[in-house]
């Protein structure tokens, strides 16, 4: 049975009144707020350079990168950072270089870290509604405005300290080793006073030296390798 034209010419005007009214309702909902409410770092949020030098803390569970200057927390910026199996690299580490569109979904600045065990950096991106949430291969990530202010501030040599969770240890630790458990095992070291060297990752001399003071501190033979009982000891 074909319909009158009256009646197709009506559920046409229908069709379009209904999406112009469902439109701005989809656009709300599919809005992030995230975007378009940034996180305040401070009242003011300074744009003049910040003074002295400069160093950052990356907090992944906040999702937020802090810059300090000689005076203090300056500013802060909402990031994304790594999914769950593919995380954010914890420890102390430098900004080692810095280029300009450095590669597709990397938005218009990078600056590189120095993580031993993979490519790791402070970028831009072309996806701004992921900021904010954890969605990375491992990097940090910007809006693009955020990145290239920030990239103009920091100078090569710039310590980037990222702190959240770390899993437990599962291996044995020795010389030469490196990986995000290296990490953990370097600030349990540290905090205890026997490591004064930056949680870096990597199972150099110093690491193996500070193991050794631990185990000779706990009568045991200084061997500077970490097996099952002395994960269990350091409680890491």
């Amino acid at each position: 049975m074909r319909l009158p034209m009256v009646t197709i010419n009506g559920f046409r005007l229908f069709s379009i009144a209904l999406l112009l009214v469902l439109l701005p309702i989809v656009n709300l909902l599919a809005e992030d707020p995230l975007e378009s409410q940034p996180i305040a770092a401070v009242q003011t949020q300074p744009s003049q350079p910040p003074q002295g030098e400069v160093n950052i803390i990356v907090k992944i569970p906040e999702r937020v990168l802090e810059l300090y200057d000689s005076n203090g927390l300056y500013k802060k910026y909402r990031i994304a950072v790594g999914k769950s199996d593919t995380p954010t690299p914890i420890g102390d580490w430098k900004v080692v270089w810095k280029d300009y569109n450095w590669g597709t979904g990397f938005g218009t600045r990078w600056m590189g870290v120095n993580v031993p065990w993979g490519i790791y950096g402070i970028h831009g991106t072309n996806k701004p509604w992921s900021i904010g949430k954890y969605a990375s291969h491992g990097c940090i990530r910007m809006r693009n405005s955020d990145v290239e202010q920030l990239f103009e501030w920091v100078p090569i040599g710039t310590i980037v300290r990222i702190e959240g969770p770390i899993n437990k240890v599962k291996r044995e630790l020795k010389h030469k080793m490196s990986g995000q458990d290296v990490v953990l095992l370097q600030r349990k070291l540290k905090d205890m006073g026997f490591l004064s060297d930056r949680a870096d990752g990597i199972f150099g001399k110093a690491t193996e030296d500070a193991v050794k003071k631990y185990q000779e501190a706990n009568n045991l033979q200084p061997t500077g390798v970490v097996d099952n009982g002395l994960v269990n000891l350091l409680q890491i």
